[in-house]
């Protein structure tokens, strides 16, 4: 009861006009007084005493350093997890008589103190917002300690899924006459192509051929969750340099027919795991659609983060076994500046192209699915391997990840629903002829061929 006291006095200093206003400035409090609290806040029945006592626990424990929030993440681990007595108890009963009020009774029991806490703290202002913050800090802690860690994070995510769950979210175009607080944030989410100033984001949303969107949740409404950026093009293009040219010729959106998902930024990572940027994708896809019915084609201008990685951890006997043109280009590919030289990537193109091949229809993961990430996402979602570009985006962080490889993947709207449950079901991966056809050989391998 005096840890309760104490934190109560501590925090009263704030008032509470002043978190209410938004008043950001943490108070120090120790883990002890804050798991207290925790207690008494998941115990009380006063909605008003609730939403108070909510705010001053969220309040301490952005006051607490690193040591500090580790404490306070083991404390939920150990204070609020359900108790194994109550829960045999509970299986034993509905085993023996298994009837809707020993379910209902077993559910309760079974489901951890800590959802119930993190509702209440999320009746707090801004609760929402500071939960996705609170994840966020436990991540790096939870894959030192997955096992002491794990069960705080996924209740987490169960609750998080249901919170952000598609119907509750707002698609919402971001354009040059959106508020700057917003648009701020897009420069500093950008997780693809960077945006260097307001000069480089004008030109990304203020021409005719250029549309940007993003998910919001109504309890964080100028924080978009993840966007996406869309050129719209006459063709498919085959370098990112030709999308962010602003010396390129401007097409009314009336006259294209391609749009070209060249980025998609999650925003934050507190969300990781929780899924919404397939219909982010759908969604303005379908409104690009109804909004423009001579687009036809919907393709994605992706990065393939994980080439450069695959290609530097493979075996030597795996290299030896190579095919002459593959060896020759990662000769090439270890010199310096070779991209700069034209006669190297020419050279080195043939290789390049039948090792990227071998990397998204052979590199496999120990569960069955591809290597790469981003492949992973887009054919999850119902997307078909389409085309892979040699050197089509010759930037830094391009070549590092990548060796500047690039890859189009599309999105054929009638047979998205069909090639995703494909994928989920069987792993299948759906991939062009021009893609399948740059494998040295295919026996052994299942392929989907798509023309």
């Amino acid at each position: 009861m005096s840890r309760v006291s104490l934190l109560s006095d501590l925090l009263s200093s704030i008032g509470a006009s002043s978190w209410f206003a938004g008043d950001e400035a943490p108070m120090r409090v120790e883990v002890p007084e804050i798991a207290a609290l925790c207690h008494r806040l998941v115990s009380s029945r006063g909605e008003a005493t609730g939403v108070r006592m909510a705010a001053d626990v969220i309040n301490g424990v952005r006051g607490l350093d690193d040591k500090g929030i580790k404490r306070f993440f083991h404390m939920l681990a150990e204070e609020f997890s359900p108790d194994p007595i109550d829960l045999a108890e509970a299986a034993t009963a509905y085993a023996a008589d298994p009837n809707p009020q020993t379910l209902r009774h077993l559910q309760h029991v079974a489901e951890p103190p800590r959802q119930e806490l993190f509702r209440r703290l999320n009746l707090a202002p801004g609760g929402t917002a500071e939960l996705v913050k609170l994840r966020e800090r436990l991540l790096p802690l939870m894959r030192k300690d997955p096992v002491r860690l794990g069960p705080v994070d996924t209740d987490l995510v169960h609750l998080f899924q249901s919170w952000f769950n598609r119907g509750f979210l707002l698609l919402r175009p971001i354009d040059w006459n959106t508020p700057a607080s917003i648009l701020e944030k897009i420069i500093q989410y950008e997780a693809v192509h960077a945006i260097g100033d307001w000069d480089e984001l004008r030109q990304r949303l203020a021409p005719s051929d250029r549309r940007c969107f993003a998910f919001f949740h109504p309890s964080i409404p100028d924080d978009p969750l993840i966007f996406v950026e869309v050129a719209l093009t006459d063709e498919i293009p085959s370098s990112i340099a030709a999308v962010l040219d602003p010396d390129r010729p401007v097409i009314p959106a009336e006259q294209t027919q391609t749009g070209v998902f060249y980025s998609i930024s999650n925003c934050h990572k507190g969300l990781a795991s929780v899924s919404f940027g397939s219909f982010l994708i759908k969604q303005v896809a379908e409104d690009l659609r109804e909004h423009f019915p001579n687009l036809k084609t919907f393709v994605t201008l992706s990065p393939a983060p994980g080439f450069a990685a695959w290609l530097g951890a493979l075996p030597k006997d795996f290299r030896e076994r190579l095919e002459p043109a593959e060896r020759r280009a990662l000769e090439l590919i270890g010199t310096e500046h070779w991209q700069a030289d034209p006669t190297a990537v020419d050279e080195a193109r043939p290789g390049m192209m039948s090792l990227a091949a071998r990397y998204f229809l052979r590199a496999k993961r120990p569960d069955g699915r591809p290597q790469d990430p981003v492949a992973r996402f887009h054919l999850g979602n119902g997307a078909i391997l389409s085309r892979i570009m040699h050197l089509g985006d010759p930037s830094a962080r391009g070549l590092a990840q990548a060796h500047g490889l690039m890859v189009n993947y599309l999105y054929d709207l009638p047979r998205v629903e069909q090639r995703h449950e494909a994928y989920a079901t069987d792993g299948e991966i759906a991939a062009s002829r021009a893609v399948t056809g740059l494998l040295p050989g295919r026996s052994g391998h299942t392929l989907k061929d798509v023309a």
